[in-house]
C-alpha cells in the first residue's frame, strides 16, 4: 500500500455509553443493574430492557465468563486487520448473566471450547480507548 497506514476503526462514546468507556479506561467492565427488577445488562442504555425502568446503577463485572460460542477468523475483514489474523471472536456469557461479543487474547485456538472459563483482560488501545477482551482461565481448565 505504498506506506499508507490504515487505522482500525475505534468505538466512539455517546451519552449512553460514556461511563462504560470511562470504566474500561480505569480497568473496570461496568454493567448496568436495574434497581427495580434486578436485571443486569450489557451494553448501556437509558432504560432497563426488562422492565423499562430508568433506575439503573453501574457496577463492575467480576471479570469471569465462559465461552458460549466462538469463531477463528483467518481472513481479515479489511486491510486494517490483516496483521491480526488469525484471531478468535468470542461470544461470552458473563458470570452476571449478560452475553457479549469480544475477542481472545492470544492464539491458543486449540484450547477453545464451549463453556471454557474466561478471564477479562482490558487492552489499552490508546489514551482514550480500552477494549474488553478475554483470555482462557488456564488454571480453571486444568483443575476441572
Amino acid at each position: 500500500m505504498n506506506g499508507l497506514v490504515i487505522e482500525k476503526p475505534l468505538p466512539t462514546a455517546d451519552g449512553d455509553s460514556q461511563a462504560f468507556w470511562e470504566g474500561l479506561r480505569s480497568g473496570r467492565l461496568l454493567l448496568q443493574h436495574c434497581a427495580d427488577c434486578g436485571h443486569v445488562q450489557y451494553y448501556q442504555q437509558r432504560i432497563c430492557r426488562q422492565c423499562q425502568s430508568d433506575n439503573l446503577q453501574l457496577k463492575p463485572a467480576s471479570g469471569k465468563g465462559t465461552i458460549h460460542s466462538y469463531s477463528v477468523v483467518y481472513r481479515a475483514p479489511g486491510p486494517a486487520f490483516k496483521d491480526d489474523v488469525p484471531y478468535a471472536v468470542l461470544l461470552v456469557d458473563l458470570e452476571e448473566g449478560p452475553r457479549m461479543v469480544s475477542s481472545l487474547v492470544g492464539k491458543d485456538f486449540d484450547a477453545l471450547d464451549f463453556d471454557a472459563p474466561l478471564t477479562l483482560k482490558i487492552i489499552q488501545i490508546n489514551d482514550e480507548v480500552s477494549l474488553p477482551c478475554f483470555e482462557l482461565a488456564i488454571n480453571e481448565l486444568h483443575s476441572s
